[in-house]
Formats: structure tokens, C-alpha cells, sequence
């Protein structure tokens, strides 16, 4: 009986919960210690409770529409929503603000929906006032209308549920989900229309602009053998009826032409002007210091000094016209004066530096027709310090599907001011990553300072949205002070439409197999899916597996910048992509009882690469590289080719790109021409650099001068990458030409950058050895353009019985255009490239010794 007491209360107490939770939340829970609670008591309160209520309700009816929209904003929000999967209805922009398009579309006051409705034919339009629920989390209203009939369908009753997914003040999302029950099937499904409002494209009247963009899908409730039929149908329905909604929407508001959005880019970059500063200005920055000022203070103090003092006696070791110093205080006061001298003197000359350093790659057009990158720097802010003024030399230096441009330099400032514009070269695919990257100038070819990067990942980011962007820069340097640049990026495809077939029929004579062009519904889906821009498109996928501890069968997507791998198994979901350009190497493993009878592929990416799809990787090996293993496929040879051809040919450098598409169209080939004509090596100053007898015969050294495997290795390890060379053609009796190209690798020169070399070999007048001149050019190097390097290789046959022989080579600077760095250039050339010859030759000593 005791424990039948002591269950009461607490049987008390859970009916009171189940009272509160059915009556509302605001009933108080009553006191079920006493026995005699009138139970009509409580049933009081739920009447008080459904007035309350309804009053709120009321009163959320009659606040104005723009304080529900606040009452929104106010709260936490998540991302604007995808598009729909059953594809877009209209997308179009408008010239008014997202808030004003926002309210002529949803608010009540709006007649918008009245007027379209008859235009249609629809009737007993009625729209509820707008309600917050779940505590302000969403707003909500339903409206209802009678469809007019059609040959097949009479008039049947809709009711329109629309809901705020997103309001912020300027991005606006709202989901429409229509039930029609009356329709044939209509319980089994719902149409569900997304209304996306955004800012639009900047427009030449600087005045803003809106996107509205309508998409749609079918959500069955209960699956149906007519699926596809209603699909079909609603689909026609949907398509005819928003052509009305869009035509009477322009009518109301001006539509944006899209050739008034390309004249805004030109406008904004056009608005850019690069600001030369004065050398007033210049000066201030460099003379506005401590250091200076004091300097100056301490001349002038000692001038005065000497004309107020006495002339002093000759004592000690003095004799007339040498005065030293009499105490210690005298030493040590000509020492500081001494050392602020020089100071002063190296700023001086910095300055003079400063003036005629105005190069830079702002303004040079791009060429071709592809996928146009334009980049815009505005300015950055607050930039690491490293010079011992507090300030730095910032230039910003931008790479991207190989190629680079570089900025002017900024003199002694944290927050540089640039507005420049750079414009890479038309691409015949539209590109993934662009580096950005900021140095601090001292030198052309001394080791800089990074003062920070950043990656800018054009899958991850709306073209839109880097329109007017801000870019914090990585590193330790830059996270410390939170550096940032502001930059403008424009991406334009100026082939249309054709981007796709044309990759599609490149790709299919890749494989030698044809490939079904996506339909945009399918495309659509793919970029939802892995959360990619529009202009990605799917080319193919394959069933597969996901080789881990226990395999996971999914489907592998192929595009032209990502590969990508899905898989939904008992609910729990695993998606992953990564770049084309990630992947290091991809082998094929013979079958085996592990891969179940059949081959499988393995793809290791780059060291530090694709750490985004780590959760799929079957292993990091000791490189620290991600390996994923993909199996049982349906055709494992078509996979394979299609995967091969699409990494091969986001995988190729651009110069064997350049290469190819020259022996396609029967383009002109590299000609000596092209780095002008071959200067007389008597036009620069040339000294020696490096001179020494080789234990080798003059034949076995020549090797280093003829192509062959032997030249690219010792080439390939002083850091020549991609090194490539022509043929030795005749130009004239016993004189030969060819033709170089390479790129610096980054330890050698941080900076990267390309050398495109021309090289003459003549047999020396005693027929005893050889004369080998050449001529190097140098592009994306800083100040590259200003000076070509000369240089002339003197190899003489000691004697044939002691197989040696004697390498005499020299260095000159041919100048282009006049610089006060002439100097430091000289001396940092001639520095490293003594350095690099050196290595040379002792690296073609390592590999003749170990070819004996």
C-alpha cells in the first residue's frame, strides 16, 4: 500500500504533463499532493490558454509586414538554399533591390498575385496573413485559389503553403509547397516551387539590382506507378504558366539586360585607376622616420657646434689636419654619427631605387576565346612588417592554370593602394584554384619574404560572390596581423554554349566511346549534390566501389575539374570530390581475390592535397599522400579510359597544351624571332664565371649540349622543370641553333618564372673544341624584361690521350631598358648563376661517374 502511495504523486504528476503538453505551453502544472483538485479546475485554463493564443495570433497578423521580416532576421539563419532538382523556371534579374522585389512578390499589401491569377484564369484567390511559428524561426502563410480547368483536368481547389526558408535584408528564400488533392493522384504527391531573391549584377547606373531565381520539383508522398506521367505533366504546367508569371513580372519591373551587366564589368574595372604617386609622397614615406629625423637633428646640432666652438690646441699625436678625439665620449659620439650616415645613405638610395621601380603586369590584354580571368587588386590591408622601418615592400604575385602576373611593388607601406588589372589568357577549361601570393621586395633574384597566401577555389565560391571580395592571407605572419587583400574576380566564358559539346566531343575522341550529353534537370542535380557552380557540368559516372575496411558501393561522378564519389548506405551518406589537378598518380591494380576477380584503380593525389575528402581515403602513406581505391565496375575499361583522358588533360602543363594545339593547327612553331634578334655578345659586358678542367673527354662533355637524357637529368636537379629543347638545325656552315625552355623550380628561384634560350655552337677556329653562345630570356621574373642574360661556354680538348678537357665560361647583361637597379641586378645574377654553373658540372660528374 505504501508504494501505491508513493506512485500517485508521481502518477499526478505525469497526467499533469499531458495536460500541459495537449493544453499549451503556458498551463501551470497543479499541486497533486491534494486529493481534493476539482478536475473542472483545470480544464479552465485551456479556453484561457487557446485565447491567448489566438491573440497572439492576432497580433502577429497586425504587425506590418517589414517587422515579421525583422523579427526573422533577428535570428540565426543558414545558408541560401539550392536550387530545386526538377530544374529551373526563371532566372532572371531585375533593376530593383532584393527588399523591394521581395515585397512586391510576398507582401500582403502586393496585388501582384490578384493580377497574375487573372490573367490565368484562376479564381478565389485568398492569401492568410503572415504568422511567425516556432518562435520567430519561420514565417509562414497559406493561400488559396481555384485552378481553371483544362482539356484534361476541370477546375480543381489549391492550397499553398509558402514558407521564409531565409530572410536576411538581402537574400530572401521562400518555399511554396501546392497541394491539389482533387487532381487525379494527387494525394501521393506535392509540387514545391523555391523562390530565390539575391543581389544581382552590378549595374552602370550604380544603381542595385535583384535575382530572382524559380525552381521546382515533385515530392511523393507514397510512391505510384504514374511517377513519371505527372512529372511530365506538371513540368509543361509549371513552364507555361511562370512564361506568364515572368512577362507580367517585366511589366511591372524592368528586367536587366544582361549586355548592361558586361558594360558594369568594364565600367568597375574601367573606374580603376592606378595612381601614380609623387615623389613628394614617395619621399615622406621613405624620409618620415626616426632614423632620418634624428640623423638631421644630429648634423645640425654638430654644425652648430663647430661654429661655436674654439679651435682646439694640437695635443698627443695631432699634427695640423688631423684633430682625433680627446676622451672616449668623442669616440663613441663618431661612431653613432658614422652609423646614422649609413642609414641615412641606404635609405637615400632605396629611395632613388623606388622611383624607377613602376613595372608590373596591370593592363596587358588578354588573348583568345575560352574562359576569361580577370582579376582586379584594390588594395590590402594591414601587411606584415619585416623592415627594420616598420614597414615593407608588398607586391602581389597571382598563378593560375600555370601562368603568372605579378603586381607593381609598393614602397614602405602596410596598407598598399594598387587598383590594377590583370588579365590572363583565354583557357580552354574553366579553372579550379588561383594562388595568390604576397612578398616583400628585395631583390629580383635574392630570396624574398612571403608576407602571406591565400587560394582563391572557383568550385567552392560563387563567381558572383567574388565579384568584390575580401581574401585573408594564410601564414604565420599574415594570421598574426590579420592581413587581407581586396580583390574584384571576373570569370567569363565567351564561347557560350558550345563549352560543353565541344568538351564532350573532345572527350569522346579521348575515349573512343560516345558520351551521352546530361540533361540540365541531371546537371542540376550533380551541382546540388556536391555543391558546385553552374557552369560545372556532369560528363559521366559509374557504379562502383569504395575500397576501405569493408567496400562501399556507390556511384563515381566525373566533370571536368572534379571527380566525385557518392553513396547512401542504410541512410548514412558518404560524399567526398577532389580536384583533377590533386591527383599525383592513378595505377591500375590487377585483379585479385580482394577486388573480387576484377581490376581496380588507384588514385594517390599530391602530398597535402584533397584534405577535404580524407573521411574516403583508404590510406595516407608515408609521403603523406591520400590513396583511393575504387573497384567493381560495370566496364572497367571504359571507366578507366574516360577517368585517364579527363586527368590527362587537366594534368598536362600549358606549354605541352600550347604545344599541341600548334601541331593541330599547323601554327607557327618557337623561332629565335621570337626573343628577338641574336644580339652580339659584345654588347655585354661579360666576365668570367666559372672556369675548370673536366676528367672527361670532349665528346662525353658535349652531351650536356645535344638533348639527350644525360642533359635533362643534370639540367632537372640545378631545378630546370619541364626542361625542353629543339633539335640543332644548320644556319649557317659549321654554325648551329636551337632553341630552350624550362622553368625555374622554387628553390631555385622563389618567384618561379620561365627562361625561353636560344643557343649557337661553332667549332673554335683550331677545330680543338667548341663555342657554345646563348641567349636567355626571361619572363615572370621581376624586372625580367628589363635585361637579357648572355652567356658564352668555351670548351677546349686538352689531349686526346688525357681525356680532359678545359670549360671556360662567361656572363654579361645585355640591358632592354633603363634602371637605377642595374647594380644590384648585376651582382645577384652573376652571384647565383656562378653558383648554379658550379652545380651543374658537378652534378654532370656525379652522373658520368656513375654511368662508369
Amino acid at each position: 500500500m505504501d508504494s501505491l502511495k508513493e506512485e500517485k504523486p508521481n502518477a499526478g504528476t505525469f497526467v499533469d504533463r499531458l495536460f500541459q503538453f495537449f493544453g499549451g505551453k503556458n498551463v501551470e502544472p497543479t499541486c497533486s499532493s491534494t486529493k481534493d483538485v476539482d478536475y473542472s479546475e483545470k480544464m479552465q485554463d485551456v479556453p484561457a490558454d487557446e485565447d491567448c493564443k489566438e491573440q497572439m495570433v492576432e497580433a502577429c497578423a497586425n504587425l506590418p509586414f517589414d517587422e515579421l521580416l525583422k523579427t526573422m532576421e533577428s535570428k540565426v539563419q543558414s545558408e541560401m538554399p539550392a536550387n530545386l532538382p526538377g530544374g529551373v523556371l526563371l532566372d532572371q534579374s531585375y533593376s530593383v533591390a532584393p527588399g523591394y522585389l521581395n515585397s512586391f512578390l510576398f507582401s500582403p499589401s502586393s496585388n501582384f498575385w490578384q493580377s497574375l491569377a487573372e490573367v490565368q484564369g484562376t479564381t478565389g484567390f485568398q492569401a492568410e496573413p503572415w504568422r511567425l511559428e516556432n518562435g520567430g524561426e519561420s514565417l509562414k502563410r497559406v493561400v488559396t485559389y481555384t485552378k481553371a480547368a483544362t482539356k484534361l483536368v476541370k477546375a480543381v481547389t489549391a492550397t499553398e503553403e509558402q514558407t521564409y526558408l531565409k530572410a536576411d535584408g538581402k537574400n530572401f528564400a521562400v518555399l511554396a509547397s501546392v497541394s491539389t488533392p482533387d487532381v487525379p493522384f494527387g494525394s501521393s504527391f506535392r509540387t514545391e516551387l523555391l523562390f530565390c531573391i539575391m543581389p544581382g549584377p552590378e549595374l552602370s547606373s550604380e544603381e542595385q539590382s535583384s535575382r530572382l531565381v524559380i525552381s521546382w520539383r515533385m515530392n511523393f508522398l507514397q510512391s505510384t506507378m504514374m511517377k513519371g506521367m505527372i512529372e511530365n505533366g506538371a513540368k509543361q504546367g509549371l513552364k507555361d504558366s511562370y512564361m506568364q508569371f515572368a512577362e507580367l513580372l517585366s511589366q511591372r519591373i524592368e528586367a536587366v539586360d544582361l549586355k548592361e551587366t558586361v558594360s558594369s564589368k568594364e565600367q568597375i574595372l574601367a573606374s580603376l585607376q592606378v595612381e601614380q604617386e609623387s615623389d613628394w609622397k614617395l619621399a615622406r614615406r621613405f624620409f618620415g622616420n626616426f632614423t632620418v629625423i634624428s640623423s638631421v637633428f644630429a648634423v645640425l646640432y654638430v654644425l652648430a657646434h663647430l661654429l661655436l666652438a674654439n679651435a682646439s690646441t694640437i695635443q698627443g699625436l695631432e699634427f695640423p689636419g688631423l684633430d682625433l678625439p680627446d676622451s672616449i665620449g668623442e669616440i663613441v659620439v663618431c661612431g653613432v654619427l658614422v652609423l646614422q650616415g649609413e642609414r641615412v645613405l641606404n635609405r637615400v638610395g632605396r629611395f632613388l631605387q623606388a622611383r624607377k621601380q613602376r613595372g608590373s603586369d596591370h593592363g596587358i590584354k588578354a588573348q583568345g576565346d575560352g574562359w576569361l580571368l580577370t582579376v582586379a587588386l584594390i588594395e590590402g590591408s594591414n601587411l606584415a612588417a619585416v623592415d627594420s622601418t616598420g614597414y615593407s615592400d608588398p607586391y602581389v604575385v597571382f598563378t593560375c592554370n600555370g601562368k603568372t602576373k605579378t603586381s607593381s611593388i609598393k614602397f614602405q607601406t602596410l596598407d598598399p593602394q594598387w587598383n590594377e588589372i590583370f588579365e590572363f589568357d583565354a583557357m580552354d577549361d574553366p579553372p579550379s584554384m588561383m594562388n595568390v601570393d604576397v612578398y616583400d621586395f628585395d631583390g629580383p633574384f635574392d630570396e624574398a619574404t612571403s608576407l602571406g597566401h591565400a587560394e582563391v577555389n572557383f568550385l567552392k565560391s560563387n563567381v558572383s560572390d567574388l565579384a568584390d571580395v575580401w581574401i585573408p592571407l594564410q601564414g604565420q605572419l599574415a594570421q598574426a596581423c590579420q592581413s587581407k587583400l581586396h580583390l574584384r574576380i571576373f570569370l567569363n566564358n565567351t564561347r557560350g554554349n558550345e563549352v560543353v559539346t565541344e568538351y564532350i566531343s573532345k572527350m569522346e575522341r579521348e575515349v573512343g566511346k560516345k558520351i551521352i550529353l546530361r540533361s540540365p534537370q541531371t546537371n542540376s542535380a550533380f551541382q546540388k549534390l556536391f555543391g558546385l557552380p553552374p557552369e560545372e557540368f556532369l560528363i559521366n559516372d559509374f557504379t562502383c566501389h569504395l575500397k576501405r575496411k569493408l567496400p562501399m558501393q556507390g556511384r563515381l561522378f566525373l566533370s571536368p575539374r572534379i571527380i566525385g564519389f557518392y553513396a547512401n548506405l542504410f541512410g548514412h551518406k558518404t560524399k567526398f570530390f577532389f580536384l583533377w589537378e590533386d591527383i599525383d598518380d592513378i595505377q591500375v591494380i590487377p585483379p585479385s581475390l580482394a577486388t573480387m576477380g576484377a581490376p581496380s584503380l588507384l588514385i594517390i593525389l599530391r602530398r597535402g592535397r584533397g584534405m577535404d575528402a580524407k573521411h574516403g581515403a583508404k590510406a595516407l602513406d608515408p609521403d603523406g599522400r591520400l590513396r583511393f581505391q575504387f573497384q567493381s565496375f560495370v566496364s572497367f575499361n571504359v571507366a578507366n579510359r574516360t577517368i585517364m583522358a579527363l586527368w590527362k588533360a587537366r594534368a598536362l602543363s600549358p606549354e605541352q597544351k600550347v604545344q599541341i594545339a600548334e601541331e593541330e593547327s599547323g601554327a607557327r612553331t618557337l623561332q629565335g624571332e621570337e626573343v628577338g634578334s641574336f644580339l652580339v655578345l659584345e654588347d655585354a659586358n661579360m666576365s668570367e664565371v666559372f672556369s675548370s678542367a673536366i676528367d672527361v673527354d670532349i665528346n662525353t662533355l658535349m652531351e650536356l649540349f645535344d638533348g639527350s637524357s644525360l642533359e635533362r637529368r643534370v639540367m632537372e636537379q640545378v631545378g630546370c622543370v619541364d626542361y625542353s629543347v629543339t633539335p640543332w638545325e644548320a644556319v649557317k656552315a659549321d654554325v648551329y641553333q636551337r632553341q630552350i625552355y624550362y622553368k625555374f623550380d622554387k628553390n631555385l628561384s622563389r618567384y618561379g618564372g620561365e627562361v625561353t634560350s636560344t643557343q649557337q655552337k661553332a667549332p673554335l677556329p683550331n677545330k680543338n673544341g667548341w663555342l657554345v653562345e646563348e641567349v636567355m630570356a626571361l619572363q615572370g621574373v621581376l624586372l625580367g624584361d628589363y635585361f637579357n642574360l648572355h652567356l658564352r661556354y668555351q670548351i677546349d680538348d686538352l689531349s686526346p690521350k688525357l681525356k680532359a678537357c678545359n670549360v671556360h665560361i662567361s656572363l654579361g647583361i645585355a640591358w632592354l631598358k633603363s634602371t637605377k637597379h642595374q647594380k644590384r641586378i648585376t651582382k645577384s645574377v652573376i652571384s647565383n648563376s656562378s653558383l648554379r654553373l658550379k652545380e651543374m658540372f658537378s652534378k654532370l660528374a656525379d652522373e658520368l661517374t656513375q654511368l662508369k
